[in-house]
């Protein structure tokens, strides 16, 4: 999913620039398309309205009319131009020439189009686009189909021919090629036809890396009206904010740092002549795209990390976030983990081994919870009425970690009773002398193979329930002649990441002085844990008759025999028997005639 988000974001595509000359001028517009194979159905071209062109290209006529909606255009956002359902558009009164079939092609303004994806111009055609086919229609521009299916044309089209495949028409001598074959060869055509070039594009946009704010880590740079942007030496970083009493906005729009003068006003490192520094800061994503590096090395004051460290602890082993992060701070530590690595500061190009999205503890009928909604669940009143080891295993036992969640303070009563039964468990226990007979082993082994699975798959949820599963085997266990040392240690040493105050005070009762977390997690044995006997179906004519019990390593002949005597002594059996079948461990069938 996160994958997918990302490639979304960054949008590569592969296509072709061609070269529309504007019809009665020595200019030409550049279109980038995705869609080479189309161009014979290109009806109009749309221009964004912060195009070079776009003022210049207005006839005396439409002039009024083309910086009005220039202007218009000029006060909304990207996101605003993309979400509004309604596609707006202005005449220039300039046609460019369709540079396949000398067709002229009408040139329009429309703020769905942006400057900075692409040329900042599209070639539009209306027959295979749903947006642009909305956009002929409302303003009577021409719609020709290039691609149909089985080569037959759409007679008074209601709606844009969008299937990927399709055989070319109206195309002139690419008429009858397959249109997925022409897609792939047109960029090729259009290059040696000298109308244009084979590109590679993309939808990520540069990072405006800059805050008019007081925090945030200063940019380095002196502006100086003899030398321009100058770096500010290394010696001299790292450049900190300077520390203030207060600090107000400027009124200008300028960062609060423009007003602080005794450090905004400096001298050029080049030349010496007065200057001032950057009062911008950088966005908090220039910290938090690589703080996780600065965890294994916090108290380097000479570099990001060692590479020493870097090497024996990174990259990251799991990330655990929102799917929220996906397209920015997930993307933006990619960003710098590649430049690093690049750099030579880090051995590895991406920063994080596996990627685990959480979901979210929401209130009743999975609303979000917030304070004004007045459904916040105090922690506070949770740890006071049940400490919070039982709130850290019923948040985890909620439901699973990747789901949204519905909180129920009633759950927390179950997980409250469960550790009140562990810890009685191990406090009664603890002294009992009990060596672990063959019973006991299997149950400490399997708990620790199921346990570690449970984790290692990240399924947490289960994990709790398998704590009280194998807490209610153990309790049966101490009833029947007590319960190992060992095997509660073991059991403490597993809880201990999920309730780690009970844990640490368990461990200690059980005679240990250093710390749980200092334990080493345990290893099951598969031979203590196999079964020494299994259940086998006993058949007769392939239809299950009973179970029996028998030994796992029990031979064919002495399985048969057991099965043979169990329907006998239930009166299951009658008839000659002509066939005797053992399938090891499953069944056991005999084939009798009456």
């Amino acid at each position: 999913k996160v994958k997918k988000m990302q490639t979304d974001w960054i949008g590569k595509s592969y296509g072709a620039e061609v070269d529309f000359p504007v019809d009665g001028r020595d200019e030409k517009i550049t279109v980038y398309t995705t869609r080479p194979d189309t161009l014979h159905g290109a009806t109009f071209m749309v221009l964004a309205p912060e195009h070079s062109l776009a003022a210049s290209l207005a006839t005396p006529e439409n002039k009024n009319a083309v910086e009005k909606y220039i202007y218009d255009a000029s006060m909304k956002s990207n996101v605003d131009r993309l979400q509004d359902k309604e596609k707006t558009g202005v005449f220039t009164g300039t046609y460019a020439i369709n540079p396949l079939n000398g067709a002229k092609v009408p040139i329009w303004l429309s703020d769905y189009v942006l400057a900075d994806y692409g040329t900042g111009a599209i070639m539009c055609v209306p027959a295979h686009d749903d947006r642009d086919f909305e956009f002929a229609k409302k303003f009577d521009i021409p719609i020709i189909q290039v691609i149909a299916k089985d080569g037959k044309e759409i007679e008074n089209m209601t709606e844009a021919y969008t299937e990927a495949s399709g055989t070319m028409i109206n195309s002139g001598e690419w008429n009858g090629m397959e249109s997925a074959v022409l897609k792939k060869e047109a960029p090729i055509m259009i290059e040696k036809m000298g109308i244009g070039h084979k590109t590679v594009n993309y939808k990520l946009r540069d990072w405006v890396f800059s805050r008019q704010r007081y925090w945030g880590e200063p940019i380095p740079i002196v502006h100086c009206p003899e030398c321009g942007c100058v770096p500010v030496p290394e010696d001299q970083l790292p450049l900190l904010l300077p520390e203030v009493e207060s600090y107000q906005p400027t009124g200008t729009g300028e960062s609060p740092l423009a007003d602080i003068d005794w450090w905004v006003n400096t001298t050029c490192p080049v030349c010496g002549a007065p200057a001032k520094r950057e009062t911008n800061t950088m966005p908090q994503w220039a910290g938090s795209s690589w703080y996780f590096l600065r965890y294994v090395d916090n108290k380097n004051d000479k570099e990001l990390v060692s590479r020493e460290k870097a090497d024996k602890y990174l990259p990251v082993d799991m990330y655990i976030g929102g799917v929220e992060h996906a397209v920015l701070h997930l993307l933006y530590s990619r960003f710098y983990t590649k430049f690093l690595y690049d750099s030579g500061v880090v051995d590895f190009d991406e920063p994080f081994i596996k990627l685990f999205n959480q979901g979210m503890i929401t209130g009743k009928n999975g609303i979000k919870m917030s304070k004004s909604k007045g459904n916040v669940v105090s922690p506070d009143d949770l740890v006071r009425d049940y400490g919070c080891d039982s709130l850290r295993m019923y948040e985890l036992f909620v439901g699973p970690p990747e789901l949204d969640s519905e909180w129920d303070d009633r759950g927390i009563d179950g997980v409250n009773r469960f550790l009140n039964r562990f810890w009685n468990l191990v406090m009664d226990n603890k002294d009992s002398g009990v060596q672990a007979d063959k019973e006991m082993l299997k149950v400490r082994n399997r708990m620790i193979h199921e346990i570690t699975t449970r984790l290692e798959n990240f399924s947490l949820n289960t994990v709790v329930s398998g704590f009280m599963e194998y807490t209610n085997k153990m309790i049966d266990m101490a009833r029947n002649g007590g319960i190992d040392k060992e095997t509660l240690k073991t059991a403490v040493v597993m809880l201990s990441p999920f309730a780690p105050h009970i844990g640490e005070e368990l461990w200690r009762q059980l005679g240990e002085t250093d710390s749980v977390f200092h334990a080493v997690w345990p290893v099951a044995d598969k031979e203590a844990m196999a079964d020494d006997e299994k259940e086998v179906a006993v058949q007769v004519n392939g239809k299950t008759k009973l179970v029996v019990t028998v030994p796992v390593d029990i031979s064919k002949e002495d399985a048969i025999a057991a099965g043979r005597k169990a329907l006998e002594d239930a009166g299951k059996l009658s008839g000659t028997v002509v066939k005797e079948i053992y399938v090891p461990g499953k069944i056991i069938n005999i084939v009798a005639k009456p």
